[in-house]
């Protein structure tokens, strides 16, 4: 009987573990597809390119210490 028990617990425990699983790849692959999507629209919309929005992201604290520094500067 403690047999059966134990299988079944898990059993569900995988079950659990596997869909747990399942949502973090979907959530992965969702969020890769629109990053994806927003980076083909700025290529093609905009003629932004890849390592202009790269350079952008690494000088983003610098650009937002300096809006800050101009608002509360005065």
């Amino acid at each position: 009987m403690s047999q059966l028990m134990l299988f079944f617990g898990a059993l569900i425990v995988s079950w659990l573990v596997f869909a747990c699983l399942m949502n973090i790849v979907k959530t992965t692959l969702s969020t890769a597809l629109t990053l994806a999507a927003l980076i083909m629209l700025l290529q093609v919309g905009f003629g932004i390119d890849l390592p202009m929005i790269l350079d952008t992201m690494l000088t983003l604290p610098r650009i937002l210490l300096d809006f800050l520094s101009q608002i509360l500067g005065g």
